[in-house]
């Protein structure tokens, strides 16, 4: 299982490619070079390696489709999704719609997310940060941990 670690800071170029930080493209698996990029929860952008998004996918055929719910959540996820590549200078295409989606600038957060990485304009990154305070983190890990 792939289990990426850390939080990388890269820029955005006017031609909406940034160039995949090294500590992260070592990262990925040998010879990894496609990806599935789609809308964040958080307003952010999630980057898939194929092979984790096959996994996704394989999940997601699986719903039922007669929920709307289903239905809603698989347009809003699915709707943007686009397969990026790394460019033999290492950098990335963000899709116009996405970016936009995400409100991302010139300056963008990487940050690991166990099996994929989510982008973050680092402004809207760094305010969700603040304003976490370490008794709401301490509040979060509680509740969340007694479900693992």
């Amino acid at each position: 299982m792939i289990c990426f670690l850390g939080e990388y800071e890269a820029t955005v170029d006017t031609k909406n490619r940034f160039l995949l930080p090294g500590g992260l493209k070592k990262q990925f698996p040998e010879g990894e070079n496609k990806f599935v990029v789609s809308r964040g929860f958080e307003k952010c952008l999630s980057l898939y390696p194929m092979k984790t998004w096959e996994g996704m996918v394989e999940r997601l055929s699986k719903l039922n489709d007669f929920d709307p719910k289903v239905r809603q959540f698989k347009l809003i996820f699915l709707g943007g999704a686009t397969e990026v590549e790394l460019d033999g200078a290492g950098r990335m295409l963000l899709p116009a719609s996405l970016k936009e989606y995400a409100g991302l600038n010139k300056d963008i957060i990487l940050a690991s997310d166990i099996d994929k990485i989510k982008i973050w304009d680092a402004a809207k990154y760094k305010q969700f940060f603040e304003e976490v305070s370490a008794d709401a983190f301490s509040s979060l890990a509680m509740e969340v941990g007694g479900k693992l």
